[in-house]
């Protein structure tokens, strides 16, 4: 009968070595476009804005700006749709959280079509920097707009009060 040999493995650290933490993944920069049904409610498409900012606040993300494009025509039908809800999101992720955001994302039957772009190289890293700049830069004005016509909206309706 023969035996099985074991072969064990000691391994000592020397007392003044020091001992190093795994440091984190670098966080790089990624786009990720998404289309929804166009049959879905305004309450929807916001709710699964909200789920994809969950998502990825789970997965270490850093979100940047979100792009609402807006509802357009597709080059072809998918899933019997000719038409769809776009939103753009930028953001800072490390490398091994897309996989597990991209299965997710795989699982949402009102996400028709999605695609995760990585922006590796300096020229590239500052191209997607411009475009979340000019993203947020254009999101103030609509904003600072929205805000203009609710007091315009409020100014009248104080008129219109005070006549009456």
């Amino acid at each position: 009968m023969q035996r099985a040999k074991r072969n064990i493995f000691l391994t000592f650290e020397k007392p003044d070595s020091k001992v190093r933490e795994p440091q984190g993944e670098k966080m790089r920069h990624y786009e990720l476009l998404v289309i929804l049904k166009p049959t879905l409610t305004d309450e929807e498409k916001s709710s699964q804005v909200e789920s994809l900012k969950d998502l990825l606040g789970k997965n270490e993300a850093v979100i940047e700006v979100i792009e609402d494009k807006g509802t357009r025509n597709l080059a072809y039908e998918i899933q019997k749709h000719k038409r769809g809800h776009y939103y753009v999101i930028y953001f800072k992720a490390p490398s091994s959280a897309i996989a597990e955001i991209e299965r997710i994302i795989r699982f949402n039957e009102d996400i028709i079509r999605f695609m995760t772009v990585k922006y590796e190289n300096k020229k590239e890293i500052a191209f997607w920097e411009t475009l979340s700049n000019n993203v947020k830069k254009s999101n103030q004005k609509v904003e600072v707009q929205a805000e203009e016509k609710s007091e315009e909206k409020s100014q009248e309706e104080e008129k219109s009060q005070e006549e009456a």
